[in-house]
């Protein structure tokens, strides 16, 4: 039986669609277009409160259960927007995820000039952490140590060697925590901002497929800005983390932050996507 509620889903599945950059009829918008706008100088007021209106009532349907038992780490990048990342926060929850931990990534961490530096604070920190010692680049040896201070078995607590790791990379100016985490997570939300990635987009993603193979996920998501050319988004879709972690570039709409968690839940389940604008792979919304 078609229920009212796949009714809702449904409908609220299409808003979604639009807000991300998906005409109805007339197939995918330019980059132009996808921008909700009235005179061509930003987004129509009206139009971004009844987006907002809208997914607001309708992500709980949408969201109910996906991120059950899931712990969740939400870590901003610099010029992340702050109002984004916590409305990200109020949907995972929303999801039934515990966010255990919200933190920022420095600009030093993503410099890639600063790579011996990190690398250093990294293997002082963390030496006999598995990963820290292998063969692979600086920053997979880095992701290592970082993904010890907060990411592992749910639920698990953090214990005294992921507090000093934490503590080392603090004090480095590489990593600072507005909610510290006390136990672990098991899946991680990246949020960039709609800056240009210059070095750091490979370095990030990096930092972001250490953090997925200690853990069960990693979304890294941003405004539609970060998915053009030279975006963080952008950057990470053409890295070699494409294909095991997720991407998500509509941040910047209240629709597009219920996609982020979608994203996430897709995560869980061990499948990755990019979704979000015209520029993502798998379209507007997971299935």
């Amino acid at each position: 039986m078609i229920t009212f509620r796949y009714h809702l889903v449904s409908l609220a599945a299409v808003l979604l669609a639009l807000a991300a950059g998906v005409a109805l009829g007339s197939g995918l918008l330019d980059d132009t277009g996808s921008r909700l706008s009235g005179d061509g100088d930003g987004p129509d007021p009206a139009l971004t409160r009844f987006e907002s209106g809208y997914a607001a009532r309708t992500a709980p349907a949408l969201l109910d259960g996906k991120l059950a038992r899931r712990s969740v780490a939400v870590l901003t990048l610099p010029g992340a927007r702050s109002a984004e990342a916590t409305s990200i926060v109020s949907d995972l929850e929303d999801a039934g995820a515990t966010v255990t931990a919200r933190g920022e990534l420095k600009a030093k961490l993503l410099d890639a000039s600063e790579r011996q530096f990190a690398e250093g604070v990294a293997q002082e920190s963390a030496g006999d952490v598995p990963g820290v010692d292998d063969e692979g680049g600086s920053y997979a040896r880095v992701g290592a140590a970082l993904s010890r201070t907060y990411l592992g078995t749910a639920g698990r607590a953090i214990g005294d060697k992921g507090t000093a790791i934490s503590a080392a990379f603090d004090e480095a100016g590489l990593l600072s925590w507005s909610k510290r985490p006390t136990r672990l997570a098991d899946l991680v939300v990246l949020v960039a901002g709609p800056g240009r990635a210059e070095d750091s987009g490979e370095v990030l993603a990096t930092l972001a497929t250490a953090f997925d193979r200690a853990g069960k996920g990693v979304v890294v998501a941003g405004p539609a800005r970060s998915g053009e050319d030279g975006g963080t988004i952008a950057a990470v879709r053409g890295s070699s983390a494409a294909g095991e972690v997720s991407t998500v570039d509509v941040t910047d709409s209240a629709a597009g932050r219920v996609v982020t968690a979608l994203a996430l839940a897709k995560e869980a389940g061990g499948t990755s996507g990019s979704w979000g604008t015209a520029r993502s792979a798998d379209g507007a919304v997971p299935r």
